[in-house]
C-alpha cells in the first residue's frame, strides 16, 4: 500500500509531502492546477523516463520518493524474487534527478530504473487517461485474460514459449535442409578440406598462449641479456659482493665489543649469502637463456599457422576446436543425408505435436477462465449503469502458431436488448470504454495481491447517473483496496474517504502548485466549486453538502 509520496523541485511543485491511508482518495482541483504532476511523480518513482523539462529549477536536484507498506506474504515473496531487501515491512523507491543524470534507489540501494518498475508493479496499478483506448486492440483482451488466469496459466505459457522456440528452430532447420546432390557433394568436399586443415594442425589446449610467451622472450632476448649482464656485474665480483665483503671484515673487527654490532654483522652475513645465491641463479638463468635462432624460427612458424586458423575458424584454440566439432557433426549429417532428413522430419513432427498440445492446454484454461472473467465483468458493468449488458469473449484459432499459442480472442459486447453481439471496439464510445476498463481493472484487482489502484480521470465522457454509478463502484472497490482517483466530477469526489485539493498560486512572481488534505467542510466547499464554477451560492453549498452526506450514507450501508 502507498503510504507517502514526497515531491521536490518538480514542475510547479516546490516541495510537497502527501500521506495516504486506506480507502478512496480523491485528488481534485482546477484544470492546470497540477493534478497530473502528482501522477507523473509517481511514474518517475516507478522508473519512468524523466524529461529534464520537468525540473522546476535546473540548478537544483529534483526528488521523488514513494513509500510502500507490505501487506501480504505474496508481496514479500515477489520482492525476494527480485532480490529486494525489506526492513520494517517498508519499501522506499527514490528517484533523484538533475539536468545531467538520474539516480534510482530502492531502500537506499542504487538500482536500474527497470527494477523500480518491477517493484512498483507489485504494489500498484496505474490506469491513465487514455488506457481505455488499448481495448480497441484485441491483443490487449488476451493479455487481460492471461493476467486474470495467471495463477494457473503462467507456468503453461512458459512451457508453451519453450516449445515454440524448439519448434521454430526445427522448422527452420528443415527449410534449410533442402540440398540437391551436387550442392551436397560440394559442401561435403569443402567440409572435409576444412576438417583436414584443422586436424592436421594437431592443436593443443592453450598452445597459443604458451607459444606467444616463448616468442616474447626470444624476440626480446638481446634486451633481456643486456639487462641481466648489467645486473650481474653490479651485484657480483667487483661490484656489490666485494663491497659487502669489505663491510663484513670491518664489522668483524669491532663486533666483539657490543652485542648489537654482532646482530648487525649477522644480518650482513645473511645479505651476503642471499646475494651469492642470487648471483648463482642469475648466472644459471643467463646460461639457459641463450638465443636459439632455430627454435625462434620454429615458434614463429607455428604461431603463424595457428593465427591463420584463428582468422578462419575462431579467436582461440578452444573456439577453433568447437568449430571443428560443428563441422564434423555437419559432415556426418551430409554423409548420412537420407537418415538425417528422416530423423529431422520426426523431430519436427514431435516438436509440432508438443507445441500443439501446449497450445490446446493453454486455450482450454483460457476459455475456462474467460467464462468466469466475463461473468464477473458483466456484474461490474451492471454496477456501472450498463443495465442490460451482455459481455462475452469469443475464441477463434489462428492459422499458425505463436509463442503465445494459437488463440485469436476478443471481447464481445451487446449494450441493448435485441442487438447482436459485436466486437468491443466497434460498439463502445470513449465514456463507455472508460467504464469497461474500470470494470476489468476492479475484477483483476480482486484476483491478485496489488493493494493500490490509481485512476486518472476515469470520469472521461460520463455524467449524471452514470457518474454516480462510477463513484459507488470506486467506493466498493476501496473497501478492499487503496484507491487514488483524479477527477473533475463532484459525484465521484463526494465519495472520498480522503479528499485532497490541488491548487496553484503566484508567489513572488513564481507559479507554485500545492496540495492539502481537506476537512469535511472544506471538501463541501470544493464540491460546491465543482458544481457551481466561479459563482458559489448558498443553494450550491447546500447541494454540495447534501451530495457529501448522501455519499456518506451510501458508504455506511455498503
Amino acid at each position: 500500500m502507498l503510504e507517502n509520496l514526497h515531491v521536490k523541485n518538480l514542475a510547479l511543485i516546490e516541495e510537497e509531502d502527501i500521506s495516504f491511508l486506506d480507502g478512496l482518495h480523491i485528488l481534485s482541483g482546477e484544470t492546470g492546477a497540477g493534478k497530473s504532476i502528482i501522477l507523473g511523480a509517481l511514474h518517475m518513482a516507478l522508473g519512468a523516463k524523466v524529461d529534464k523539462e520537468m525540473l522546476r529549477d535546473g540548478n537544483q536536484e529534483a526528488l521523488v520518493e514513494a513509500v510502500f507498506r507490505i501487506t501480504g506474504e505474496e508481496q514479500r515473496k515477489a520482492l525476494e524474487a527480485l532480490d529486494v531487501s525489506v526492513y520494517d515491512d517498508e519499501v522506499i523507491l527514490t528517484r533523484k534527478i538533475t539536468e545531467n543524470r538520474s539516480v534510482a534507489k530502492i531502500n537506499g540501494e542504487t538500482v536500474p530504473a527497470q527494477r523500480m518498475k518491477e517493484v512498483g508493479d507489485i504494489f500498484l496499478d496505474i490506469y491513465g487517461q487514455h488506457e481505455h483506448q488499448s481495448l480497441s486492440n484485441k491483443r490487449k483482451h488476451l493479455e487481460l485474460l492471461d493476467e486474470y488466469a495467471k495463477g494457473e496459466v503462467q507456468s503453461l505459457k512458459e512451457e508453451l514459449k519453450s516449445a515454440y522456440t524448439i519448434y521454430t528452430a526445427k522448422k527452420k532447420e528443415w527449410e534449410d535442409a533442402g540440398l540437391d546432390t551436387t550442392d551436397r557433394n560440394r559442401e561435403i568436399a569443402f567440409l572435409e578440406h576444412e576438417i583436414a586443415e584443422i586436424t592436421g594442425a594437431n592443436l593443443q589446449p592453450a598452445e597459443d598462449d604458451a607459444l606467444e610467451q616463448q616468442y616474447r622472450l626470444l624476440s626480446n632476448n638481446k634486451r633481456i641479456m643486456e639487462s641481466l649482464g648489467s645486473a650481474y656485474r653490479e651485484t657480483g665480483s667487483g661490484g656489490a659482493t666485494d663491497e659487502i665483503g669489505r663491510a663484513i671484515r670491518e664489522l668483524h673487527q669491532v663486533a666483539e665489543y657490543d652485542e648489537m654490532l654482532q646482530g648487525l654483522l649477522s644480518q650482513l652475513n645473511d645479505v651476503d649469502g642471499l646475494l651469492s645465491d642470487f648471483n648463482r641463479e642469475l648466472s644459471q638463468y643467463m646460461s639457459d637463456a641463450e638465443f636459439d635462432a632455430e627454435q625462434f624460427a620454429s615458434i614463429e612458424m607455428r604461431l603463424n599457422e595457428i593465427n591463420r586458423l584463428k582468422d578462419k575458424y575462431g579467436a582461440s584454440v578452444e573456439e577453433i576446436m568447437d568449430t571443428l566439432a560443428t563441422k564434423q557433426e555437419r559432415l556426418e549429417q551430409l554423409k548420412g543425408y537420407e537418415q538425417y532428413l528422416e530423423n529431422l522430419s520426426r523431430e519436427c513432427a514431435a516438436a509440432e505435436e508438443h507445441l500443439d498440445k501446449c497450445c490446446v492446454q493453454v486455450s482450454f484454461l483460457r476459455q475456462k477462465y474467460a467464462q468466469d472473467l466475463t461473468a464477473r465483468v458483466r456484474e461490474a458493468l451492471q454496477d456501472l449503469n450498463f443495465l442490460d449488458v451482455v459481455f462475452e469473449m469469443e475464441f477463434r484459432r489462428l492459422d499458425g502458431y505463436t509463442q503465445n499459442g494459437f488463440d485469436d480472442a476478443e471481447f464481445m459486447i451487446c449494450l441493448n436488448p435485441g442487438e447482436p453481439m459485436r466486437p468491443l471496439k466497434d460498439v463502445a464510445s470513449g465514456g463507455e470504454m472508460s467504464r469497461i476498463m474500470l470494470a476489468l481493472k476492479t475484477v483483476l484487482a480482486e484476483n491478485d495481491a496489488i493493494d493500490t489502484l490509481i485512476f486518472d480521470e476515469i470520469d472521461a465522457g460520463i455524467s449524471g447517473r452514470t457518474a454516480q454509478a462510477v463513484s459507488e463502484k470506486l467506493s466498493l472497490v476501496a473497501k478492499n483496496h487503496q484507491v487514488i482517483c483524479i477527477t473533475h466530477l463532484p459525484q465521484i469526489a463526494a465519495m472520498a474517504d480522503q479528499h485532497y485539493l490541488i491548487e496553484k498560486e503566484v508567489i513572488g512572481g513564481n507559479t507554485i502548485s500545492s496540495i492539502q488534505a481537506l476537512s469535511y467542510h472544506d471538501s463541501v466547499k470544493e464540491l460546491a466549486r465543482m458544481l457551481g464554477g466561479s459563482t458559489i451560492t448558498q443553494a450550491v453549498l447546500d447541494n454540495a453538502k447534501e451530495m457529501k452526506d448522501m455519499a456518506g450514507s451510501f458508504k455506511n450501508h455498503e
